[in-house]
């Protein structure tokens, strides 16, 4: 995973998680706590609000993003940077502050007056925007968006993130948002649900993330709260993205979202990085699923790493299954298959009603009594090599054609 470095805040596997604070100078904003336009009351919600409750970057919108709105002119938008570079100089707090734009006039504009990074909601559809981040050496967060100054956020198929991340490159300090939220009218709530499902997918170009769920409608929807009510599916969720890999999340609640992100890294699943003698490094990646493993296959140009085809994503995520209601028949085929049977990979151990204990995989072949009339065992294996098995099993028992059935259709 590359590590960022945005003027001196590391954001990567290799840090903390970190909090973007949210400030908006736009009056049409729709979050009013957020909202100001006089520098001196921006300045100190900032130094209170802020960087005070734990905010380690600034995010400063210049207008909203309402897609039931007017979209203003980077002129339009360079009117208003004043406002936030004074804010920017009234504030007494130490920040990363990012400019939220889409256009690379207004990115270089804030850059050279005091701004360290730039949030591009548009990610990249203005095609200079990378020039200028490079030219200025800053980080820069790239939301998932289509080729269209006017249509920030607007893919309205999740298949469809992953490529538009990529669009028009990436610079060396990118930093990939795959845009949660109504940002258009095709979009729903089910698809902002699938995204989080799949946000380790997303660390496939081996870039750090950022996620802006902040009381956001697809978790609201879920507890059925409103806007006012729904800082704890908020913070659930963040906890979670953290977990599954978020390195930024961007908020309106600092301290709240601070403490939930920090419980997030605090029990993450625990990867090793090391290196082994002078040169070759380890790093174990997030991988649960088929496509996790092919989006990093893809980055690294396996060969054979499209979707569905390669050998090596079909093994990368191990599943266990436990399977009751088996009959003699039914036993002996699974063992047949999974103790030098065809289905390389793959494991079954059947339980002992006699015994307490759980079976491992390994019982099944250590010659213990586990025939002792439990009908229940464990299937472990790869998707593939559970479908090997299913494969070799078909006919035996209808019962468990049609589970294996099942399960071969879930974990593919």
């Amino acid at each position: 995973m590359r590590n960022v470095d945005a003027a001196g805040l590391g954001i990567g596997d290799d840090h903390p998680p970190r909090i973007m604070g949210v400030l908006n100078v736009s009056e049409e904003s729709p979050y009013d706590p957020s909202v100001y336009d006089d520098p001196g009351e921006a300045a100190a919600y900032v130094d209170e609000e802020l960087i005070g409750e734990g905010a380690d970057i600034v995010d400063v919108g210049l207008e909203s993003a309402n897609k039931d709105l007017d979209v203003l002119s980077a002129e339009q938008e360079l009117d208003r940077l004043d406002t936030a570079i004074e804010t920017l100089e009234s504030t007494s707090g130490d920040a990363v502050w990012s400019i939220e734009t889409r256009y690379h006039e207004v990115a270089d504009e804030a850059i050279s007056r005091g701004f360290d990074m730039v949030n591009d909601i548009c990610g990249f559809a203005d095609p200079e925007m990378p020039r200028v981040c490079r030219e200025h050496d800053v980080a820069v967060s790239k939301m998932a968006s289509p080729p269209d100054l006017e249509r920030p956020g607007a893919i309205e198929d999740v298949d469809d993130i992953y490529e538009a991340l990529s669009m028009n490159g990436f610079t060396d300090k990118t930093i990939l948002d795959p845009a949660f939220g109504g940002w258009s009218a095709a979009k729903t709530h089910e698809d902002d649900r699938e995204t989080f499902h799949r946000l380790r997918e997303f660390r496939g170009y081996g870039r750090p993330l950022l996620v802006s769920i902040n009381r956001k409608s697809f978790l609201r929807t879920v507890a059925g709260r409103s806007t006012e009510e729904a800082l704890p599916v908020s913070l659930a969720a963040t906890s979670m993205a953290v977990e599954r890999g978020a390195h930024v999340i961007r908020t309106h609640d600092v301290a709240e979202t601070r403490d939930a992100a920090l419980i997030g890294a605090e029990f993450a699943r625990d990867r090793y990085s090391g290196r082994g003698g002078d040169a070759v490094t380890v790093e174990e990646l997030d991988v649960t699923t088929v496509r996790e493993a092919e989006r990093h296959l893809d980055r690294i140009g396996a060969a054979g790493a499209t979707q569905g085809s390669n050998a090596v994503a079909d093994s990368a995520a191990v599943r266990t299954f436990e399977l009751s209601g088996l009959d003699e028949a039914a036993i002996g085929a699974l063992r047949a298959a999974t103790v030098g049977g065809d289905a390389t990979g793959a494991a079954f151990a059947l339980g002992d009603s006699n015994r307490a204990t759980v079976a491992t995989p390994h019982s099944a072949t250590d010659g213990g009594d586990e025939a002792a009339g439990d009908d229940r065992g464990l299937l472990v294996g790869t998707p593939a090599a559970i479908d090997s098995v299913r494969e070799a099993v078909s006919g035996v028992s209808e019962s468990l054609d049609a589970a294996l059935a099942d399960i071969d259709r879930h974990v593919n």
